[in-house]
């Protein structure tokens, strides 16, 4: 063997990746230490996390335990080794306390990037978040007379993986919800690639047929929601039986009765899907009655 012929090439191709940047500027100013840990969270970089809105009322976080339950269902499907719910407890009545309306916004990421690139090393530290806006009164004729919407251009793309998180990667619902922007209706509801009513940009939707509660499956995409659960509860305490199940742009046609729900607007009647026009009816004023204290703060 010649001994002058190359070493053969390694065959595990394994690349390394740079751990850390060596510089971060923001809007052409460079970044001090305390804030490169926000600018390099996997959160901002890849959505690597998850989120809850939650309604607060007389100083007291509206369904809590439901909100928390989703946030860790998400992080064991994402894993991330996220564990201090406790303390995320403490800060979120610390924040809600005193404050008569309110709502708080809470984001859990896999936290600072430790390596470039989108595979997780591993010994990332999950970060929490967690904001609290100022929550003027709805409008009381939504809930009284009803919302209009049309339906989405976009659609959304399906992942099972995925189905049923609030996750950070809503790019999808930013642009289906610009699609509103200088029209008369309040929300657009969203149909997934095979052809399946999913859900509002920031609402789950329910459909009345016949005297049938049906809400769509949401085992391909879309979120389930907290408030949509509180509804299929009292659905459930009223003696109504609400039907998880594959629905479509039919369904939505031949429904006598529509309505919208989200953790801070409870129930929406819809009094129109674009040129068509429905009236509250009278299982979405049964159910409207129903978790009212609940939203007032009588139960969480």
């Amino acid at each position: 063997m010649n001994s002058t012929a190359m070493s053969a090439p390694s065959t595990t191709h394994e690349h390394k990746e740079e751990e850390a940047p060596n510089a971060v500027w923001l809007n052409g100013e460079p970044l001090g230490l305390d804030a490169r840990s926000l600018a390099l969270d996997r959160g901002l970089h890849f959505g690597d996390g998850l989120f809850e809105t939650i309604a607060c009322r007389h100083g007291h976080p509206r369904f809590l335990a439901d909100h928390l339950a989703r946030l860790e269902l998400g992080c064991e499907r994402l894993r991330i080794e996220f564990h201090a719910f406790e303390a995320l407890r403490r800060e979120i009545a610390q924040l809600a306390s005193g404050a008569e309306r309110a709502l708080l916004k809470v984001l859990v990421t896999r936290g600072q990037a430790t390596a470039r690139g989108y595979a997780p090393r591993g010994d990332e530290r999950a970060s929490r978040i967690v904001l609290r806006y100022g929550w003027p009164l709805e409008d009381p004729r939504h809930a009284a007379d009803g919302v209009a919407v049309r339906i989405a251009d976009l659609v959304l793309g399906e992942n099972p993986r995925l189905a049923g998180l609030k996750h950070l990667n809503r790019l999808e619902l930013v642009l289906a919800r610009s699609e509103l922007r200088g029209s008369p209706f309040l929300e657009a509801l969203l149909l997934s690639s095979s052809g399946r009513l999913v859900s509002g940009t920031m609402t789950n939707v329910f459909v009345v047929l016949g005297t049938e509660i049906r809400t769509p499956r949401l085992d391909r995409c879309g979120v389930a929601g907290v408030m949509r659960r509180v509804v299929m509860r009292a659905a459930a305490e009223e003696g109504l039986a609400v039907e998880e199940a594959p629905l479509t742009r039919a369904d939505l046609d031949a429904a006598r009765e529509i309505f919208l729900t989200n953790a801070r607007i409870g129930i929406w009647p819809v009094c129109a899907v674009q040129s068509r026009t429905l009236a509250p009816g009278p299982i979405t004023r049964r159910l409207q009655a129903r978790i009212q204290p609940w939203l007032e703060g009588e139960r969480a």
